[in-house]
């Protein structure tokens, strides 16, 4: 117990080059390990959505020695929301880079999955919902995450800007991948409600990043219980 709080406290002190390493770090899974998937939803790459996705991943990692974190920044990426198909779970071809994903998302050692967006107008950004809609290729021939945990995670411009609201979409569209849906530590019962005030450091909201942290934390425990062998 003693160790494990220390590494909570450890998580406490990461900077931005404590979350570098981490993701650089990101390829070194071994047999045995979990992945918990974080997926930053923001048109910015590496800005304050992928550093609060990155920080909740690190406190992932730090919760127990098999999770390892992955993240995944869509921003620079173009991926079309949902164009129909001959079937609900069999879209039509499209050109963008969401097949690039593919690979990452089907991996069977995904055992959860932080999803974080912006809040643009009280909403979701539009790469967010895109990329909810896209993941119907995951629930065909079967449901790949179902049963694992999710965690929601957005950043707003203001304290009070929307950002349960965006969890709370996300939480909603992840419900048709019949997945858990977990919220973080006390007090952040939702998910990870983050303040961008601060030039795009977001790592100075420190209750917003605190709450990131118990997110991470909240979604290893129960993907951890998950993969324990049922008697």
């Amino acid at each position: 117990m003693s160790d494990l709080l220390n590494r909570r406290a450890m998580m406490g002190t990461l900077g931005a080059a404590a979350l570098a390493a981490s993701a650089s770090a990101q390829d070194t899974t071994a047999k045995g390990d979990l992945v918990v998937l974080g997926v930053a939803c923001s048109p910015r790459m590496g800005k304050s959505t992928a550093t609060a996705v990155q920080a909740a991943l690190a406190a992932a990692e730090g919760f127990h020695s098999r999770i390892r974190g992955k993240l995944i920044d869509l921003g620079g990426m173009t991926v079309s929301g949902w164009v129909g198909g001959a079937k609900p779970d069999q879209p039509a071809e499209v050109n963008d880079d969401f097949a690039k994903l593919l690979g990452d998302l089907k991996d069977p050692r995904v055992a959860g999955v932080i999803i974080g967006s912006p809040v643009y107008f009280r909403s979701m950004s539009a790469l967010c919902k895109a990329f909810l809609e896209r993941l119907a290729a995951l629930r065909s021939p079967k449901l790949l995450w179902a049963n694992k945990p999710l965690g929601a995670l957005a950043v707003g411009g203001f304290r009070h800007g929307g950002q349960e609201l965006v969890v709370e979409q996300i939480q909603t569209a992840m419900l048709c991948q019949e997945m858990l849906i977990v919220g973080g530590k006390p007090k952040a019962h939702q998910g990870a409600t983050l303040w961008n005030s601060q030039d795009d450091d977001i790592t100075k909201d420190e209750l917003g990043m605190d709450t990131a942290r118990k997110l991470g934390m909240h979604v290893a425990e129960v993907a951890l219980e998950q993969a324990r062998p049922k008697a």
